[in-house]
């Protein structure tokens, strides 16, 4: 079968946030532009999951896959190369040094490395006005604790920004008078409106943070780690949870809201996640950038996607409802 008749597979994505654990994102992406069979329809991202769905936007509204492919590959070797390189015990100091003041304290001019990077890398006008795929990216209001989703016609510099503002690291991004924090406290990603407004039957869950971890934290680094690592893994948890409540409801329905609940009948959830893939995860630092972490992560996510594509073909006659391809709660 030459590629021009291969069946066409629309995809929507669920990008989890998770610091340089995102190169394990960069990976799957990597591996699915490749494919020629696959086409995006919507993506949801929070922090790093935000800045990974912008760079792939901007990517083909550019030029198409390998034009995405390009600039996802030069914005993570830019992070790699840029720093700072947090090694051994560097990541540890810098846990700690936000633990004893604040970022307005250690960096009163909200400096942040990100800022460059992305203003070198993405055309925001370009994807606001040229996006293929449609974006729903994650921000967490600080007066309230609510979500924002800010669309592909609202993505700035800012709003990527806000979605990967770790408070304890960085100064809140204010957008029209808002400020906002990083997206993972408030949907880490969004699923519950990506599944709503997906036009396509298949969703991934591409999902950064450990599952579980055998061990209980002891140390005052390991703890506030582990509780921020909580903080995110509660926002997905919710996100699942409504999704179940919704398919519940629609079971309820006879009729009402038909559109969305025949969406969610039809509709195939399948999850990526990186626990699987990279050995001892729950060790690492989301913190640490060193080229040889982020290579590591990026080819396990080019392995995961393999896996997940031959596993799934296009013209596979699956005839599987919502929830069986994953369960969303266990």
């Amino acid at each position: 079968m030459g590629t021009s008749s291969l069946p066409k597979r629309s995809l929507s994505l669920a990008l989890q946030g998770g610091g340089s654990f995102g190169a394990f994102t960069w990976g799957v992406l990597d591996r699915l532009l490749e494919e020629p069979g696959v086409s995006l329809d919507t993506i949801s991202g929070a922090s790093a999951g935000a800045v990974n769905a912008v760079l792939l936007a901007d990517g083909l509204a550019a030029g198409g896959p390998e034009a995405a492919r390009a600039k996802l590959r030069h914005f993570w070797t830019q992070v790699a190369h840029s720093g700072p390189q947090l090694p051994l015990g560097a990541a540890a100091l810098l846990q700690f040094s936000a633990r004893v003041a604040s970022p307005y304290q250690l960096n009163p001019l909200g400096i942040n490395p990100m800022r460059g990077l992305l203003t070198g890398d993405v055309d925001f006008e370009r994807v606001r006005t040229g996006s293929p795929v449609h974006l729903m990216i994650a921000t967490t209001r600080v007066s309230d604790g609510r979500l924002r989703l800010f669309r592909e016609h609202e993505v700035s510099l800012d709003v990527v920004l806000a979605s990967a503002c770790l408070p304890m690291i960085h100064h809140a991004v204010e957008i029209d008078g808002e400020a906002y924090w990083d997206g993972g406290y408030a949907a880490n990603p969004p699923l519950r409106q990506l599944v709503v407004e997906s036009n396509a039957r298949d969703v991934i869950l591409v999902q950064l943070m450990p599952d579980y971890h055998t061990d209980v934290p002891h140390s005052s680094r390991d703890i506030s780690l582990r509780m921020q690592e909580i903080a995110f893994a509660t926002s997905l948890h919710k996100e699942l949870e409504s999704l179940d409540d919704l398919r519940a409801l629609c079971g309820e329905a006879h009729g009402n809201d038909a559109d969305t609940c025949r969406k969610l009948r039809r509709l195939r959830f399948h999850r990526i996640g990186a626990g699987d893939y990279v050995e001892d995860l729950d060790h690492l630092s989301a913190l640490d950038t060193r080229e040889s972490l982020l290579i590591s992560l990026h080819d396990a996510g080019r392995r995961a996607a393999a896996q997940w594509l031959a596993a799934n073909p296009a013209d596979a006659a699956l005839e599987a409802v919502f929830g069986d391809a994953v369960p969303l709660l266990s």
